[in-house]
């Protein structure tokens, strides 16, 4: 057995109290999300662990790109037809987990997903680098290949087809949005007893709350 008992730091860089949080927890969470984005040691604050319940009852969790945000939720894309987007269409409920361990901080998103409206998706789709949309549209995600050429190949022939015209999205790419009814907001403190406030959605109002560490 590999012992890492000895691996542990100590948490001091902040607090999270009730009388200096936001009532909204989305705005907390953009308080917080522009902080990790100004940080020059976060290369991308924007990355979120997406879990989702697969057929045998087993999470399966991957790394996401969040892409917008507002009151409504938290919006990312991706493949439809992708193991995620499976697991989505028969179980609608997952979990986005940001962590951004410079500012010993981390945030847990419990929420109902959605598919965003087709011309949102066609506008994002149409706003990224014509390779990525290639991409987007050449691979089979989540699917078996034969090799890495494969997908080489495929994306050469459609570089010649789409190459003086646009790349239309693929029916099977888009968005979804993320509507929380529960986000707990993580930071660390000394002696482990850290700083747990989390928001839960009643109706149509926010009940914040503090758990233990």
């Amino acid at each position: 057995m590999e012992n890492l008992h000895d691996q542990r730091k100590v948490y001091e860089k902040s607090q999270l109290i009730e009388s200096e949080i936001k009532q909204n927890p989305i705005e907390q969470f953009r308080d917080w999300f522009l902080e990790a984005s100004e940080n020059p040691n976060i290369s991308e604050a924007n990355a979120m662990a997406v879990s989702t319940v697969e057929d045998d009852g087993c999470p399966r969790t991957r790394m996401v790109l969040l892409k917008a945000y507002t009151f409504e939720g938290f919006i990312f894309y991706t493949n439809y037809d992708s193991r995620k987007g499976k697991a989505i269409e028969k179980n609608h409920k997952a979990c986005l987990h940001f962590f951004w361990p410079n500012l010993e901080r981390q945030i847990i998103i419990k929420a109902d997903l959605e598919k965003i409206a087709e011309n949102l998706s066609d506008g994002y789709f149409h706003s990224r680098p014509k390779g990525s949309q290639l991409g987007a549209a050449v691979s089979p995600q989540s699917q078996i290949i034969p090799n890495r050429e494969f997908l080489e190949v495929k994306l050469k022939d459609l570089e010649k087809a789409f190459e003086n015209t646009e790349v239309p999205r693929p029916e099977n790419w888009g968005g979804y949005i993320a509507k929380p009814y529960e986000i707990e907001f993580w930071q660390g403190r000394p002696n482990r007893l850290h700083d747990r406030i989390i928001y839960t959605l009643d109706d149509l109002d926010w009940k914040i709350s503090r758990l233990a560490p």
